[in-house]
């Protein structure tokens, strides 16, 4: 009932807020696409402007751009889905009020494609969200080459979605800030995880922001279940606050209130070069940090029953050609240029998608950044980590925020805790209290599966089985959880539990020396 309330509340408040454009002026004859996307001013501004103007080029006719921004693409995607769920149930066919979901990661597009869940006469199905976009095979291979970019499509091979864009995930930092706390400036995640640090770290929620969901995801992937959960639970620990939004962490440090940030590379550049274009250049940097480097692709989607299909196609392949891949990463031209390529407005760095620009303009690139060469093989890659990261971080991290931090303060004015690293293991402590707090600290809770089976989530190979009893719903009916919750938020509530008793263990073992 809870969950039906909730589904309630969405479709009544949120989709109203989700599909209420911005207010632009309407130019008289044009024609129109609506874009959801979760993309910053600047990034809509320049390519509603570039996208009319490629329009009148090509069609004769000007195109308008409606824009709605709700929130990231977590909160998109939940918000389709909820639209989507009760038009179904109600049987009514979904969608009709956008065009395209333009941004987030490729996991929020994939789920996108997937759809909702849907248990007619009970018999389940996934109805999509998203439809496909009938490109050639022959376009796509001239516009992306090889579909490839690490171990990472570029783009759907069923065409429901297209990369436009790629991101990295990193460190942006405050010099002065660093300078006060007496620390080095950070190369890696595992400096993050310093103790120094402790209050000073902006995070995000990544239940709110795929992107940030994804950058955790490059740590598990790049140091694998044990060693990634360790760098986010002692980043977490010393975290000042999770917001909502990706865009805050960049803007908190270069003005002070936090040391260090993990973001978006985009958002950590374009802030430095605010502050450098302030006057004050030396104050910000951003680094790409070699222990959890990571390429993602960037996509656009065009909704089911998108009400302008037609221009909802001209969109995306206004966003793929030339023109529109040239305004990631080209510098900021007010005018008319020869070539008419590059921002008017706005340098958004950004790293296009499209081979043909490296090969054509890098020397032009702001950021001579070659996503191709970065995006190694990755040391883990389990697909199953991804669907864990948010109900584990709410219940490692979030929800248990003031006992996680006053356990590893506890932890790191212990004797023998070695300072030089965050990363200190229960393996490496000698003095028997330390090893059995930092054995507390890492341990990993348990689940429950049908016929009394328990699931340790520190075995990797429990994730497969885990993920498609709890969180796909193939244990639905077996007691497990109650009717009112669901999957997610149950497991929440009870590793919940599980991490607050071992966090509050951690404090009382610190008080037992003084005690005796």
């Amino acid at each position: 009932m809870k969950a039906v309330l909730f589904i309630c509340l969405v479709v009544l408040i949120g989709v109203p807020l989700l599909f209420r454009p911005e207010h632009h002026s309407m130019p008289g004859s044009a024609r129109q696409v609506i874009v959801i996307t979760p993309h910053n001013e600047q990034i809509r501004y320049e390519f509603a402007q570039a996208f009319d103007r490629w329009h009148q080029d090509h069609y004769g006719e000007r195109a308008h751009v409606i824009y709605n921004v709700p929130g990231g693409t977590s909160e998109i995607r939940k918000m389709l889905e909820a639209q989507f769920t009760a038009a179904i149930e109600g049987g009514k066919e979904p969608g009709g009020d956008a065009d395209l979901v333009f941004g987030g990661g490729s996991f929020e597009h994939g789920r996108l494609k997937r759809g909702v869940r849907i248990i007619v006469e009970g018999t389940e199905r996934y109805e999509p969200i998203t439809a496909p976009v009938a490109f050639s095979d022959e376009w796509l291979a001239a516009t992306f080459g090889e579909n490839r970019v690490g171990e990472d499509p570029l783009y759907d091979p069923e065409k429901h979605w297209f990369g436009t864009v790629l991101s990295g995930f990193g460190i942006v930092y405050n010099r002065d800030a660093l300078a006060q706390l007496n620390c080095a400036e950070p190369r890696s995640w595992a400096d993050v995880c310093d103790p120094a640090f402790q209050g000073w770290v902006a995070l995000v929620n990544p239940n709110q922001s795929g992107s940030v969901a994804t950058s955790f995801e490059a740590i598990l992937k790049r140091n694998g279940w044990e060693q990634g959960w360790r760098l986010l639970r002692r980043a977490g620990a010393n975290a000042r606050y999770f917001s909502g939004s990706s865009l805050k962490p960049p803007i908190d440090v270069s003005q002070g209130n936090a040391a260090v940030g993990i973001c978006i590379d985009f958002l950590g550049r374009v802030q430095e070069q605010s502050m450098r274009e302030a006057g004050n250049p030396n104050r910000i940097n951003y680094v790409d940090p070699m222990d959890g480097r990571m390429i993602d692709v960037d996509p656009i989607s065009m909704l089911r029953n998108a009400p302008n299909q037609e221009m909802a196609q001209r969109f995306i392949e206004f966003c793929l050609s030339e023109p529109g891949q040239a305004l990631w990463q080209l510098p900021r031209r007010p005018g008319d240029t020869q070539e008419g390529l590059g921002p008017r407005r706005f340098e958004l760095r950004r790293l296009p998608i499209a081979r043909f620009m490296y090969e054509k303009y890098f020397d032009r690139f702001i950021d001579r950044v070659n996503p191709y060469e970065l995006a190694t093989p990755l040391e883990h890659p389990n697909p199953h980590f991804r669907d864990f990261i948010a109900p584990m971080f709410a219940a490692m991290v979030m929800d248990n925020h003031h006992e996680l931090k006053e356990a590893w303060k506890a932890i790191a004015s212990t004797p023998g805790f070695s300072t030089s690293s965050g990363l200190m293991s229960a393996d490496e402590a000698t003095d028997p209290a330390l090893k059995q707090m930092l054995t507390l600290l890492d341990a990993m809770p348990q689940i429950a599966g049908p016929d009394g089976v328990a699931y340790s989530m520190s075995d990797v190979d429990s994730l497969a089985t885990v993920r498609t009893g709890w969180l796909r719903g193939g244990w639905s009916g077996r007691g497990l959880w109650s009717e009112h919750a669901t999957p997610a938020d149950e497991m929440r509530r009870q590793w919940g539990e599980f991490f607050r008793g071992n966090y509050r263990q951690i404090v009382r073992l610190s008080k037992q020396p003084a005690q005796n």
